[in-house]
């Protein structure tokens, strides 16, 4: 079951509930670029997931088939050790995505927007699920069933959507255990003292037992702490990986060049001057990246955000039973969709060729599909984006 998918209407609800919290006590949590870019990445990582949870699913039902040491009934104290273990484990790989270049590399999407909203959460890496899914392996070995694993691992992800927002602050008692969008905008927080804390899922009590724990004070700065400074989703999820063979180039001794994927951010070998402090930043004189508005290019990204959330609905429900031509050729189109939407943002016109070229292409996957599929539905999408 695709918990996730399935709950997707629930996040615009909930994103609309937040807008009008933003709207009434005159704080502006949202902004269209950011939005754009933030559910540009989480439609990616989606379609990407859609390539490779069949892999993860298939590797936990082999190791549990043929490795596990033993078979635990389907009870509630089994979901209850399945809960414990997916966080616990959860909380291992997060923090180890933020102290492992190569992990961070795949994780650093998600901290890349300097607001702190419920878009965020939607925020997601392309590649992270090819990274963190061995973290779990484990479970399968012990005897958990892979379908337990992932039912679990999803209300887990789930759980965390709500904890992204400024419009709820301390919750007393209930954030001695769980984790709470107080604890999280720590999380989210590019300044010095709040880097690389509150790594938890669900229970905070992972952080406080293992030293990471930070209590909110002032009101961090979000981001990562070299801005990404654009709207690109694609250059969001390859940017850092260029930074690290770049830097790894630049080394003279071959195992310095190792390190630079296993050391954490900011690591360089003494022949580059030793490691990168981060600094604290001047609350009052700091300014997020912006681009100027363009009313016109707002309206057609509006336009065209509507009609890709429906295509890239009605692709991650019916991929499966897709060609594999036309499977491949819409995931491509969707990567590019997102690509064009943020370059057009960022106000660079030269996207303007690539922007008509993508309407080419989804036009022709969209006839090919209407004429050799039962996807019939697809052709008045298609007249309207030619329109």
């Amino acid at each position: 079951m695709e918990y996730i998918i399935l709950s997707i209407p629930l996040f615009f609800l909930l994103m609309g509930v937040e807008l009008a919290w933003s709207a009434w006590s005159h704080r502006k949590v949202y902004r269209f670029n950011d939005f754009i870019a933030n559910l540009g990445c989480g439609i990616g990582s989606q379609v990407v997931g859609a390539f490779t949870k069949a892999f993860v699913f298939g590797v936990y039902l082999w190791t549990y088939d043929h490795a596990r040491l033993f078979t635990l009934p389907s009870t509630a104290l089994t979901w209850v050790v399945a809960f414990l273990l997916v966080d616990m484990l959860y909380y291992w790989f997060h923090r180890l995505s933020h102290e492992v270049n190569f992990l961070w590399a795949a994780h650093i999407v998600h901290h890349q927007s300097e607001e702190y909203n419920l878009s965020v959460a939607l925020r997601q890496s392309w590649w992270q699920g090819l990274f963190s899914w061995w973290f779990y392996l484990p479970m399968a070995v012990l005897g958990i069933h892979p379908l337990l694993i992932v039912t679990v691992g999803a209300f887990t992800t789930l759980y965390q959507f709500w904890i992204h927002t400024k419009a709820i602050d301390r919750m007393g008692w209930f954030e001695h255990v769980f984790n709470t969008p107080s604890h999280h905008r720590v999380h989210h927080g590019s300044d010095p003292k709040y880097l690389d804390r509150n790594h938890a899922g669900t229970l905070i009590i992972w952080d406080k037992l293992f030293g990471t724990f930070q209590r909110e004070e002032e009101e961090p700065v979000y981001g990562i702490t070299t801005p990404l400074n654009g709207w690109d989703p694609l250059r969001a999820n390859f940017h850092y990986w260029g930074d690290l063979f770049a830097l790894a180039k630049r080394c003279t001794n071959t195992w310095d060049k190792v390190l630079v994927f296993l050391k954490p951010p900011g690591w360089r070998p003494a022949s580059l001057g030793g490691p990168v402090v981060p600094r604290d930043h001047d609350h009052g004189s700091y300014r997020k990246f912006e681009t100027p508005e363009d009313v016109m290019v707002r309206r057609y990204v509006a336009i065209q955000f509507i009609i890709l959330l429906a295509v890239t609905t009605v692709f991650l429900f019916t991929h499966e039973q897709l060609p594999s031509w036309s499977e491949w050729a819409l995931a491509g189109l969707i990567v590019l969709w997102v690509m064009d939407m943020g370059l057009l943002l960022e106000g660079r016109r030269s996207c303007m060729m690539l922007e008509s070229a993508r309407i080419i292409a989804f036009a022709a996957i969209g006839i090919a599909l209407c004429v050799n599929t039962w996807l019939w539905a697809w052709f008045p999408v298609v007249l309207f984006t030619g329109v």
